[in-house]
């Protein structure tokens, strides 16, 4: 099985299946679980699937542990660990999600798909520290917010990868009045409006 859309880097026949049998899951249990929203099915390779993917492209070399936090349906965690298949370094991803019924389908889909997943289905606050090397979340709080949780995740050098819309200047001009990190900006390859943002060296002002 073959993936409908270039997500902007080669990709092995087996990585290529992964994804075609989550995204078939994702569509069936989106039926009756509000994994992504359900005006965007009809994209969901483009808005959710591609622009999960190239948070990849940011994978530091020397990184051991990706920790996604709100994790939903599996966007952008699910995807990285699919796509790191195909990576010579060994990582290990923990997806944390506090709706039971989202990380059902979480665990669903790490069984079928023999992923290097663990699933914690608890407040991001309850999570021990996890000393990660990437710390990502994708549509789920304002970057200052997102500073607190992976400066408590993150050990040392770790970055954190953070999908941001048309806001992304005003969010970080607020961030910015109460924690220091240095800054990198991407473009998505998905929207125009669009971007990536990579800190690192996130600590309190």
């Amino acid at each position: 099985m073959s993936i409908p859309i270039d997500i902007g880097f080669d990709v092995s026949r087996e990585t290529s299946d992964a994804l075609v049998r989550y995204v078939a899951m994702l569509e069936k249990w989106n039926k009756a679980i509000n994994l992504v929203a359900r005006g965007t099915i009809s994209e969901i390779w483009s808005r959710h699937i591609a622009d999960s993917a190239q948070l990849i492209k940011l994978l530091p070399a020397s990184a051991r542990r990706w920790v996604d936090i709100g994790s939903g349906g599996g966007l952008p965690g699910l995807v990285v660990a699919i796509l790191s298949k195909d990576l010579e370094q060994s990582i290990a991803f923990d997806l944390v999600e506090a709706d039971q019924r989202k990380a059902t389908f979480l665990r669903q889909v790490v069984m079928e798909l023999s992923l290097p997943v663990s699933i914690h289905s608890c407040r991001i606050a309850d999570l021990p520290e996890l000393k990660a090397d990437v710390v990502s979340a994708r549509a789920l709080a304002p970057l200052t917010d997102l500073c607190g949780m992976a400066e408590r995740l993150l050990g040392s050098g770790g970055i954190g990868v953070f999908p941001k819309g048309a806001m992304a200047s005003q969010e970080i001009e607020v961030a910015l009045q109460h924690w220091h990190f240095d800054l990198e900006r991407f473009p998505s390859i998905t929207s125009p409006n669009s971007e990536i943002l990579k800190l690192s060296k996130i600590r309190h002002v």
